[in-house]
């Protein structure tokens, strides 16, 4: 049993169903966000429902006495040292892809029977070769850093301190992010040092084991780039100019592989657009999104909040989280932040906004008439609507209007 383990049933429960399946269960997420944990939480709902520890198996590949597992042999060796006369076993391995070529150790036990449960560094994890050869015997989970409601209770279940005020509260969240060992800091200088640490370590342990950077200072503008401007359509042709502009030389296929990096190591999400219209995707004007809004305001100096795209991207991450699919509406000249496609195959289609309200009547209609817009191109008749962080309702048109607070805390459905 593991002690102070908050229990993320977010995503416990999506795994749970697997616990004694013979499926290999794949857990990524940026670096940092709660894996481990994740793990740990698993194991001592094991042990809560009567299974014998002798029956688990626990190693965590970047701790001490374990650090040195590099090969395939090595790897099995620890495991077969730590089998007893049990029938069945729960195999769980941190950080795996400290060893290379595990796959085909895990592989072989999973034949056994043998419950596995898998982190590790989402470049390599889950890469193209690694997939093929455990195709149709893992499942993915894809984890995130702490949602709103998951930090507020992460914050009570460790005895923090929650202010009644939950607009104060959100903007705390905003800053600090939801990467869950920043709770230990009391400070906010504190915790964009934290958060500048989990960066350095996804390029030197993610980024540069998996690709030769040729050209480093291009590498950390094009991270720059994308992170000072998330949440904004994104062109390619756009950041080649500003980096010829700045004096680098450098390629468009060059640039593309930074951006593909960035994304394995999910320091950044895409999003692509969807024409409603054609009914295609669409492989320009993309938006990208960051894993958390800490690494924004870790990488700068200006912490003063853009509402706009903060609020839209926290709703990126909220929907990513609930596992929907999710894209860019374009509706001939106009766009409507999100489609998402539920589990149940229904659709909804999402507007994003800080507030309806504006300084005065005429600037209130403005934004009104810009939120409302691209529903009344929408033919079909799903569900339609505004996200916002106003407390009032504006119900009109049939579009639902939901408070983002009161959504991410489960006060709301989409």
């Amino acid at each position: 049993m593991f002690k102070h383990v908050y229990p993320r049933e977010k995503y416990l429960k999506r795994i749970r169903p697997f616990y004694s399946s013979d499926i290999i269960k794949v857990i990524t997420g940026i670096r940092r966000c709660g894996k481990s944990f994740i793990l740990k939480a698993i194991i001592n709902e094991l042990c809560n429902n009567e299974v014998p520890s002798s029956q688990i198996i626990y190693i965590p590949l970047d701790k001490r006495g374990f650090k040195n597992i590099k090969t395939p042999e090595q790897l099995e060796e620890m495991i077969e040292s730590m089998l007893g006369e049990e029938e069945n076993y729960f195999l769980f391995i941190d950080e795996v892809q400290n060893v290379t070529g595990f796959e085909n150790v895990i592989h072989a036990y999973a034949e056994e029977g043998y419950s596995i449960f898998l982190t590790g560094s989402n470049s390599y994890l889950l890469s193209d070769e690694i997939s093929t050869k455990l195709t149709g015997r893992y499942l993915n989970f894809e984890t995130y850093p702490l949602d709103f409601a998951e930090y507020l209770e992460m914050k009570d279940f460790f005895g923090k301190n929650i202010d009644s005020d939950m607009d104060l509260e959100f903007k705390e969240y905003i800053l600090n992010g939801g990467f869950p060992k920043t709770l230990e800091f009391d400070d906010v200088s504190t915790r964009q040092v934290y958060t500048r640490g989990i960066i350095s370590e996804i390029f030197e342990k993610d980024v540069k084991t998996r690709r030769r950077i040729s050209n480093v200072p291009v590498y950390e503008r094009v991270q720059s780039f994308l992170l000072n401007n998330y949440s904004a359509p994104f062109s390619l042709n756009s950041l080649l100019e500003c980096l010829e502009k700045e004096g680098y030389k450098t390629k468009a296929t060059t640039v593309r592989g930074y951006i593909e990096d960035l994304i394995k190591a999910k320091i950044i999400y895409e999003c692509n657009r969807f024409d409603l219209k054609s009914k295609r995707a669409i492989k320009r004007d993309q938006k990208y999104y960051l894993a958390d809004l800490a690494i924004y305001f870790s990488m700068n100096t200006d912490n003063r909040l853009s509402f706009g795209s903060s609020l839209e991207n926290i709703v990126y991450l909220y929907l990513a989280s609930q596992d929907y699919q999710i894209s860019i509406g374009k509706i001939g000249k106009l766009e409507c932040d999100f489609i998402v496609r539920k589990h149940d195959g229904e659709y909804a289609y999402i507007q994003v906004a800080y507030s309806l309200q504006g300084n005065d009547e005429k600037t209130t209609q403005k934004i009104k008439e810009r939120e409302y817009r691209p529903f009344r191109e929408i033919r079909d008749g799903y569900p339609r609507y505004i996200i916002s962080l106003d407390k009032y309702r504006d119900q009109q048109e049939g579009v639902h209007h939901i408070n983002a607070i009161d959504l991410f805390m489960g006060k709301e459905k989409i």
